[in-house]
């Protein structure tokens, strides 16, 4: 029952080359911070990741992309990267394009067992460009497909010895989602505890979810664009 890992590196073994990685965190905010700078430090190429965003030029997710180790980009919002944008526009990069609550539900189906479902989302627009609708009691739906993926990095706040997390605020966000989906789920936190000390009814993700899962360190939680009053 001990999941525990004792660093980034060695909760990451097993990915290689050209496999899908699921990645937590909205913005910059619940990032995985650790994992990302393990596999940048790893070098594995190839990859397809699936996140809401690719973080900035330089933070965040951003690092794999500009290090080149990005083949695809499945997210909803990438308007923060100027490489991801040279990248696409050189077509040097494969992107798919999600709405926002399409993407958040594609990954739940893909942790609940649900290969696809319709949303009326994106009906009559590009977003539905090849894909089966359908009218269902008077109303055009668009048929998507769940996502999964080979690894899924969540950060979380705490967590214990058995993989149950708890996030905080903000940074849950697209994380709980990413846990449920991945074939080997690696959750980073900022404070590993024994079991019995997470409150059972203030856990976020149940520790069946989670195969490995480290204490992460020298978090820097950079902020986009930071607004403050005069």
């Amino acid at each position: 029952m001990d999941k525990t890992y004792p660093d980034a590196a060695t909760a990451l073994e097993g990915l290689i080359d050209g496999m899908t990685i699921l990645s937590g965190g909205f913005g910059l905010c619940g990032n995985p911070e650790n994992c990302i700078a393990a596999i940048l430090k790893k070098g594995t190429k190839g990859l397809t990741l699936v996140s809401n965003n690719c973080g900035t030029t330089d933070l965040g997710l951003g690092v794999l992309l500009a290090a080149g180790y990005v083949r695809k980009m499945i997210s909803s919002y990438v308007g923060e990267n100027k490489i991801f944008e040279r990248l696409f526009l050189d077509g040097k990069l494969e992107v798919e394009l999600c709405p926002q609550g399409t993407l958040a539900e594609r990954l739940r189906a893909g942790g609940a067992g649900i290969p696809a479902f319709f949303t009326p989302t994106g009906y009559g627009t590009p977003a539905a460009d090849g894909k089966e609708t359908r009218e269902i009691d008077g109303r055009h739906y668009v048929l998507e497909r769940a996502i999964r993926g080979d690894f899924a990095l969540v950060k979380a706040w705490k967590g214990d010895h058995w993989g149950n997390l708890v996030y905080r605020k903000t940074a849950r966000n697209f994380n709980p989602m990413m846990a449920t989906a991945g074939k080997i789920t690696v959750a980073e936190v900022e404070e590993l505890v024994r079991p019995g000390e997470l409150d059972p009814d203030q856990i976020h993700t149940p520790g069946i979810y989670v195969q490995r899962i480290f204490q992460g360190r020298d978090y820097k939680k950079p902020i986009e664009q930071r607004t403050v009053r005069p």
